[in-house]
């Protein structure tokens, strides 16, 4: 009688739950929610940190800048870009429209602070120049709009043009002309889409 307690006392010993082992395997899990759940603040904190101080994304709406950049592309813009430099000649930016700072603008640097600008029969000459400026990017002859225009560009102002300037709402149009330096946001830097024209812009 004694033997037949002693197997039914450690048949109901092997069969018991592992107290202790269902805890670890509690414990584990919670670890794994926690590291996922970590992992997904971490991205989403660093998505926010790059979108709001590293890059700015920008989709093309119209065909202002075409060919360099086509209705529908879309791009990103380096913001530290003029941290520790000025825009430049020929730069592709992005920018506060300065006629309604809730839109963002894409158009090239033709006009630099202090400079004089004169447009002339689809010619733009910069601080009297007798030599146009050189302008490989532009989509095709320029009919439209193309003077005489004279502008004078403010200290820490730019003027802004479209490649595509016989369909461009650039400066020429502009109530507000020229475009501070503070409503820079970045410079246009890469093209993600369409696939098939991914690439750096120059």
């Amino acid at each position: 009688m004694q033997q037949e307690n002693e197997n039914i006392q450690d048949v109901t010993q092997e069969g018991a739950p592992d107290a202790a082992g269902e805890n670890r395997t509690a414990r584990n899990i919670i670890k794994e929610i926690i590291s996922w759940v970590l992992t997904i603040v971490a991205a989403v904190v660093l998505a926010f940190f790059l979108n709001r101080v590293v890059i700015i994304n920008a989709r093309i709406p119209s065909g202002s800048m075409e060919n360099t950049i086509m209705e529908g592309d879309r791009l990103f813009g380096l913001r530290l870009a003029y941290t520790f430099s000025e825009p430049k000649r020929g730069d592709i930016v992005i920018f506060k429209y300065p006629d309604d700072e809730t839109q963002n603008y894409v158009k090239r640097v033709v006009g630099l602070p202090g400079e004089t600008v004169d447009i002339r029969e689809a010619k733009i000459y910069i601080n009297g120049s007798d030599t146009p400026l050189e302008e490989k990017y532009l989509k095709e002859d320029w009919i439209k709009e193309t003077g005489p225009y004279h502008f004078e560009v403010p200290q820490d102002c730019y003027l802004m043009l479209g490649d595509n300037r016989n369909n461009s709402w650039d400066a020429r149009y502009w109530a507000n002309t020229y475009v501070s330096k503070e409503e820079i946001l970045g410079k246009a830097w890469l093209r993600y889409y369409p696939l098939s024209t991914f690439g750096t812009l120059d």
